[in-house]
């Protein structure tokens, strides 16, 4: 009972007050008016295809990088290979504005890279733009998730026997035949788990969105920020959090049901 009470203080009691917020409109009672207003206002229906389309894009990017990569560390010897792992895992302890502060120092208007660009051709400015864009978002969600592919990937990677890689290439099998009928299949599950749980992060990513400052990029999170806190419309903001949360717990749903299926 205790794990229960406390779970129910600082998690469902928050959220019933944030679902009954969102039927709640500005003049009392209680209606569904406040999600009819919400559904018709473009730039809802213009941040959810933003967010969708952005978290789709990352989770792909972070799979494809996220599986070379891993697959490099796994299986092509080559100095410093444990460290490089190791660095995997302090990653993943990092917070998003910082590794978005990172591409800013690089790549920003006032940046290393656009510096060195007007040192050199006297310009006004450099040609790296591309991070307050839509661009520089996923690029940004890209270099922060794909650690989260590669940590359960290397854990699967570790569980192969070498043995069949081995006799794979004795009899003849090259590089990419072992990796599409060897590794792939086993590196499935991990890949599902990991590419799950970057879409769910991409979906409610506020950080990195905010700190590029990308200009007409506006997502769900970034939604209820400008609805609660510039606009003081709390009812907006609770429906888009609302909304936010469903799609979230359904992508979560949907995971369990089908590894559920395929007995991953």
């Amino acid at each position: 009972m205790p794990p229960v009470l406390g779970l129910a203080l600082v998690f469902l009691y928050p959220l019933v007050l944030l679902v009954q917020q969102s039927f709640t409109p500005l003049e009392g009672g209680t209606s569904v008016q406040p999600y009819v207003d919400v559904f018709a206002d473009p730039a809802f229906r213009e941040a959810l295809g933003t967010t969708v389309w952005l978290a789709v894009g990352a989770t792909v990017g972070c799979l494809v990088l996220g599986f070379v990569l891993a697959l490099v560390i796994a299986f092509v010897p080559f100095p410093g290979a444990k460290a490089v792992a190791r660095f995997v895992d302090v990653f993943l302890s990092f917070p998003s504005f910082l590794i978005t502060l990172a591409l800013l120092f690089v790549y920003g208007t006032v940046g290393m890279a656009n510096g060195m660009w007007t040192d050199v051709t006297g310009a006004a400015s450099g040609p790296f733009q591309f991070l307050t864009t839509p661009w520089g978002v996923l690029l940004a969600e890209i270099t922060y998730f794909t650690p989260f592919v590669m940590r359960p990937l290397l854990a699967a990677f570790s569980q192969i026997d070498t043995a069949q890689i081995e006799a794979a290439s004795s009899l003849g099998a090259k590089a990419p035949r072992i990796v599409r009928q060897i590794i792939l299949p086993e590196a499935l599950p991990a890949l599902a788990a990991g590419g799950s749980l970057v879409l769910i992060m991409c979906l409610n990513e506020f950080g990195i969105v905010l700190f590029t400052g990308a200009k007409g990029v506006t997502t769900l999170p970034m939604l209820v920020y400008s609805k609660a806190i510039l606009e003081s419309d709390w009812t907006a903001a609770c429906v888009v959090a609302v909304v936010n949360v469903v799609i979230s717990v359904s992508l979560y749903g949907l995971y369990r049901v089908v590894s559920r299926r395929v007995g991953a």
